[in-house]
């Protein structure tokens, strides 16, 4: 990368740290969008892992005391045993299906029946969500509404969600990063100093957010946090379907 480009990346991963800080989503998703225009898909995936470890785990860090570990432990099962499973098959994705996986997400829990409502008191449902969402994690990068929208299913508060979420995106990635970069071979092609940069840059995105946060209410967070996903997966999804047709075969 040129030195402009790495500086016009590092400041789009103190944004988007910045925005997870505030909504706990959306942030990354538009760092995975970045990353897969600039760098092969396992490459994009293993440099995604390290920022996303980073900002999660220093905004779990900041809100540790609001974690709420039943959901959590669920969801830690359902997502180690989806590793197991693709780990034998070993699947990278093309971009044109990585951006049209990566839009269609926020929007699955809408095809769900009216009563199976999120409840992240259900043991079960923390291990379903665990596996569905690790799976897309492997598949797009990220999982993070999916998530979002398991915790907004009961009666936690904004900095429980957060938190919560912080904690199982902080595995979630750790085991991405064990996916690309161990299994499919990715992790030597990460530059240390870049590597470095994106660790930085996202400690510094979440604490700018924290004091947001704080002066947020519950209704706007769960207003907004909505509608800021719907438009950047719908923009992705776009996207891919536009790469499908376009990239030759």
């Amino acid at each position: 990368m040129t030195p402009l480009l790495m500086v016009l990346l590092c400041f789009v991963m103190v944004a988007t740290a910045f925005l997870s800080g505030l909504f706990g989503m959306a942030g990354g998703m538009i760092l995975i969008g970045v990353l897969l225009a600039l760098l092969p898909v396992p490459a994009a995936m293993v440099l995604h892992a390290v920022t996303q470890m980073a900002s999660n785990g220093w905004r779990g860090w900041l809100w540790r005391r609001h974690v709420y570990w039943r959901p959590v432990a669920a969801y830690a099962v359902g997502a180690v045993a989806a590793l197991v499973v693709w780990s034998i098959w070993q699947y990278v994705p093309s971009k044109p299906v990585a951006f049209i996986f990566l839009g269609l997400t926020p929007f699955l829990l809408r095809l769900a029946p009216a009563g199976l409502a999120p409840d992240p008191d259900s043991p079960a449902q923390g291990v379903l969500y665990g596996l569905v969402c690790m799976s897309l994690m492997l598949l797009t990068g990220v999982s993070g509404p999916l998530i979002d929208s398991f915790f907004l299913g009961g009666r936690l508060d904004r900095r429980q969600i957060v938190a919560s979420k912080a904690v199982c995106q902080i595995l979630s990635h750790g085991l991405k990063f064990a996916y690309f970069g161990g299994m499919v071979g990715e992790a030597g092609t990460l530059d240390p100093g870049l590597a470095v940069a994106a660790i930085l840059c996202s400690m510094l995105g979440t604490t700018l957010a924290k004091r947001y946060l704080e002066g947020m209410s519950d209704a706007q967070y769960r207003r907004w946090a909505g509608r800021i996903v719907a438009a950047i997966a719908g923009w992705f999804l776009v996207h891919g379907s536009w790469l499908l047709l376009t990239t030759p075969a």
